[in-house]
C-alpha cells in the first residue's frame, strides 16, 4: 500500500479547523506521537530517500520503514508499519522505544533525530473516499495540515486528484513535500 499525503503549513489552524468541522469531519482526542529516525548502517537514507522511524503513541510503539517518493505532487510513498510488542510487557510507552531503539543501535543503526508532535486527527469522507486528517503542531516547527489516503498503486491518481480538490476547498497554499524530520534537519545550526 502506498501513503498519499499533502501537507500544509498552517497561519490559521483555527478557521482550517472550523472549515473542516463545516464538511463533518470528526475530530478525535489529541494525541502525542514521539518518533525516532534511524541512519542504516550501510545506505544513506537521505540519498534513497527512505525512512526508518519508532513511533511511540501512548504505550504503543510501532517502527515503519518508508520507501522512497514517487511523483512530484504529493508525498507519495510505500510505507510497511507493524506494531512492536512491549518489553517487558508491562513497559509503557518510553520504555518499549528505548529497548527497541537500543535492538536497532546494536545492530550497526544509528539515531538520527525525535520528530515530537500534537496530533489532533480527524477523518472526512470527500469525494466518496475516507480522508485521514491531522492537525500538527510540532516542536521545533509549527502548525500543519495533513491530507491522507491510503492507497493501492493504480489508486494514487485518483487519491491524489482527491485530496487537490480538498485541499483546494480549505484554501490550502501550495503543499511542502518535505519531511517533518527533513525541515527539522534543515533548520538545526551546523555542525
Amino acid at each position: 500500500m502506498y501513503e498519499v499525503e499533502l501537507k500544509f503549513p498552517l497561519s490559521r489552524g483555527a478557521g482550517v479547523e472550523a472549515a473542516l468541522v463545516g464538511l463533518a469531519a470528526c475530530f478525535r482526542p489529541a494525541i502525542e506521537q514521539a518518533d525516532v529516525y534511524f541512519a542504516h548502517p550501510s545506505r544513506d537514507f537521505a540519498q534513497t530517500d527512505e525512512a526508518l522511524r519508532l513511533r511511540r503513541e501512548g504505550d504503543a510503539v510501532a517502527i515503519t520503514w518508508k520507501g522512497p517518493r514517487i511523483g512530484q505532487a504529493a508525498k507519495t510513498r510505500r510505507e510497511i508499519e507493524l506494531p512492536l510488542a512491549a518489553f517487558p510487557p508491562a513497559a509503557g510507552g518510553a520504555a518499549t522505544l528505548e529497548i527497541w531503539s537500543e535492538l536497532l543501535m546494536a545492530l550497526g543503526f544509528r539515531r538520527v533525530w525525535e520528530v515530537v508532535k500534537c496530533r489532533r486527527p480527524a477523518r472526512v469522507a470527500w469525494q466518496g473516499r475516507d480522508v485521514e486528517v491531522a492537525i500538527d503542531t510540532v516542536t521545533g516547527l509549527g502548525d500543519f495540515l495533513e491530507l491522507e489516503i491510503v492507497a493501492s498503486e493504480e489508486e494514487i491518481p485518483p487519491a491524489l486528484s482527491c485530496l487537490q480538490s480538498l485541499a483546494a476547498e480549505l484554501g490550502c497554499g501550495p503543499p511542502e513535500r518535505r519531511s517533518y524530520l527533513e525541515m527539522l534537519l534543515a533548520a538545526r545550526p551546523p555542525q
